[in-house]
C-alpha cells in the first residue's frame, strides 16, 4: 500500500497517446516489474484542475495496473510550503488513517510533492506516526529505453534538520504522551516527573526488558498498561498485552502458566496449553511480582528474553514467541541475588532499564490531583458527576495528606476510598457527613492491620489531629507513653525532665508537663484514665 502526493508538474506531462512515453512518477510507481502496489492513496489540492489530473492518473493506473486500488484523498493545503501547515494537514491524514500493519506493507512516495511535503512525510515516517518505509521513483538511464515510461524505484534515508515550529509540535506531542502514561494526572513529585520523562523516551525507543520497582498499589500494572498502549499507538507492537502475578504461580501450575505444557505433562494435564509467553507473541508481557518466580522458572524466562524460544513443560519441541518484556516487583531483587533466591544473568538482563514508583505516601502532594482523577474515572464510567462541598473536600483533604493517613494500599486504596463516597453520594455531592463516615472506616481498617496504631486518634479532636506534624505527633506519642507509665503527674514530670530540671533552683516538673498537655487541649486524668491507657 502507498501513500504520496500527486505531482502537478511531472504527472501532468505529454497529450493524449504521447503521454505514455513519458516518465510520469506516479504511474511508473505503480508500473515496478518487481513491486506490486494494491493501493494507492493519493492526496491532491481540491481545486478542479488538480481533481481531473488526479481522475486521469487514477485511469491511466487502472491501464498498467488493474490490480491497483487508487483511492483519491483531496487536501486543502493554502499554502504548500508552510511547514506548519503541511506537517499539520499530513498528520491529521495520518492519525485518521486506519492501518493494518498485520497484513498491509505500507510505503510514503516522496517523489512528488513539495520538498516541504518530503521532509514532513520523513518526520512522520521516522516518529513512527507512519509505519512505512520511505520510497523514490526516477526516470530510467536514457539506454534503457524499456523503462523509459516507468523509471526505477529506490528505497531511500534521509537526513534532515528539525524546524522550530515543528519541534514546538513535536514538544507539545510529548507532553501529551507523558500526561498519558500519567494517567492525565498532573503530577507534583519531582522524583515521579523524572521517571515518567525517562520511561517516555525509552518507551518510544527501545526494546529492552523495563523493571518497575514500587509498593503494591503504586501503580506498577496500571503503568505498564500504558505504557504498551503507547507503544501500539506508535505501530512498534501489534500483539496482546498479558498480564500475570507471579506470587500466584507454583510448581508445575507456574511452568505450565508460563511456558505452556504439551497433553500428559503432569498429572491433570488432560489438554494441551499454550501458556502466557506464546499468547504475548507479537505483544508485551507483564509479569508482576517476579521475584516471587521459582529459580527453574527464572531459568526457562531467561532463555524466552534472550533466543525468543523455549520449551513447553513436557515437549521436545521448542515454540517461538517474539514479545516485549515489562517487570514488576516490591521485593530488593539485588538482595535476592545475595540470598540466592533470584538468578544474577537474570536480574542483569532486566535491570537495564530499572525504574522507581514511590507510594502514596511518598507522593501526597499527588493526592488531590488523583482524587480529581478518580471523580472523572467514577464519570466516566457510571455516567453520574459526583463532587465534594468546599468544606468536604477541605476536610477529607486534611486527613488524606496528614501523618495519620497511612494508605497501606497505596493508590488502590485511595481510589476504593473515593469510590466509595462517589457511590453513597446524593444528588451528586460528597458532603461532610459522608466524609466523617468515611474517614472513621479507614482508621477501623488501619487499627485492625496491625499496632500502629497509637492512642492520639482517640484522645485527640480530629481537628487537632489533622494540624499535627509528625515532630509533634511522635513527641506527644512519647510523651502520653512516659504518662501511663509513670505512677503521678509529679513521678511523669521528673521522668520527662530529668536532664532540664538540674538546672533549675525550684524545677516544677508537674506544672510543666500540664502545660504541655494543655498545648494540644489534653489534661492529666484524661491521658492516664482513657481506656487505652
Amino acid at each position: 500500500m502507498a501513500i504520496g502526493f500527486l505531482g502537478t508538474t511531472l504527472d501532468r506531462v505529454g497529450k493524449g497517446a504521447e503521454r505514455w512515453n513519458k516518465w510520469r512518477p506516479t504511474v511508473g510507481l505503480c508500473q515496478q516489474p518487481d513491486l506490486l502496489v494494491h493501493r494507492l492513496e493519493l492526496i491532491h489540492c481540491e481545486d478542479a484542475r488538480d481533481r481531473g489530473l488526479a481522475e486521469r492518473i487514477r485511469d491511466d493506473i487502472a491501464q498498467v495496473s488493474p490490480e491497483t486500488d487508487v483511492r483519491l484523498h483531496a487536501m486543502q493545503l493554502r499554502d504548500p510550503w508552510d511547514f506548519e501547515e503541511v506537517y499539520g494537514a499530513l498528520h491529521d491524514f495520518t492519525s485518521g488513517y486506519a492501518f493494518d500493519t498485520e497484513y498491509e506493507d505500507y510505503l510514503v512516495h516522496i517523489t512528488t510533492g513539495t520538498h516541504v511535503a518530503q521532509i514532513c512525510w520523513f518526520l512522520l515516517t521516522e516518529a513512527r506516526y507512519l509505519p512505512a518505509r520511505l520510497i523514490q521513483t526516477s526516470p530510467a538511464r536514457r539506454l534503457d529505453t524499456e523503462r523509459k515510461a516507468s523509471g526505477i524505484h529506490t528505497l531511500i534515508d534521509l537526513d534532515l534538520s528539525r524546524y522550530d515550529r515543528i519541534a514546538s509540535r513535536f514538544r507539545r506531542e510529548r507532553q501529551e504522551t507523558l500526561a498519558f502514561l500519567k494517567s492525565g494526572i498532573a503530577t507534583r513529585n519531582a522524583a515521579f516527573n523524572r521517571s515518567v520523562e525517562q520511561i517516555e523516551r525509552v518507551a518510544i525507543r527501545s526494546r529492552a526488558p523495563m523493571l518497575l520497582v514500587g509498593p503494591t498499589g503504586a501503580g506498577k500494572s496500571f503503568l505498564a498498561r500504558r505504557i504498551y498502549e503507547l507503544k501500539r499507538a506508535r505501530h512498534q507492537i501489534q500483539g496482546r498485552f498479558v498480564e500475570v502475578n507471579c506470587a500466584t504461580l507454583r510448581g508445575d501450575g507456574a511452568m505450565s502458566a508460563l511456558f505452556g505444557h504439551v497433553k500428559g505433562a503432569f498429572t491433570g494435564a488432560q489438554n494441551a496449553r499454550d501458556g502466557l509467553l506464546r499468547a504475548a507473541d507479537g505483544g508485551m508481557l507483564f509479569l508482576d511480582e517476579i521475584g516471587e518466580l521459582g529459580l527453574d522458572e527464572q531459568a526457562m524466562l531467561l532463555k524466552a528474553i534472550e533466543e525468543r524460544r523455549f520449551f513447553p513443560l513436557g515437549s521436545d519441541r521448542e515454540m517461538e514467541s517474539d514479545f516485549l518484556l515489562i517487570a514488576g516487583t516490591h521485593r530488593d531483587l539485588r538482595g535476592r541475588v545475595t540470598e540466592g533466591l533470584f538468578r544474577e544473568d537474570l536480574f542483569a538482563r532486566i535491570n537495564l532499564w530499572t525504574f522507581e514508583l514511590p507510594g502514596l505516601a511518598g507522593r501526597r502532594e499527588d493526592i488531590e490531583p488523583n482524587i480529581d482523577f478518580e471523580l472523572e474515572r467514577h464519570a466516566r464510567e457510571l455516567g453520574r458527576q459526583v463532587r465534594f462541598n468546599v468544606e468536604a473536600r477541605r476536610r477529607y483533604l486534611a486527613f488524606a495528606t496528614s501523618s495519620e493517613a497511612r494508605w497501606a494500599g497505596n493508590f488502590r486504596e485511595l481510589s476504593a476510598s473515593v469510590t466509595r463516597m462517589a457511590t453513597l453520594a446524593d444528588s451528586g455531592r460528597i458532603d461532610e457527613t459522608l466524609v466523617e463516615e468515611e474517614l472513621q472506616r479507614l482508621r477501623r481498617a488501619w487499627q485492625s492491620d496491625g499496632p500502629d496504631v497509637t492512642p492520639l486518634r482517640t484522645l485527640l479532636d480530629d481537628e487537632v489531629m489533622v494540624g499535627l506534624d509528625l515532630f509533634d505527633r511522635l513527641q506527644l506519642e512519647s510523651v502520653i507513653g512516659v504518662c501511663r507509665e509513670a505512677r503521678s503527674l509529679s513521678d511523669a514530670g521528673r521522668r520527662l525532665f530529668a536532664v532540664s530540671r538540674q538546672g533549675k533552683a525550684n524545677p516544677n516538673d508537674a506544672d510543666r508537663l500540664r502545660k504541655y498537655l494543655a498545648r494540644f487541649g489534653l489534661e492529666w486524668s484524661a491521658v492516664v484514665s482513657h481506656p487505652d491507657g
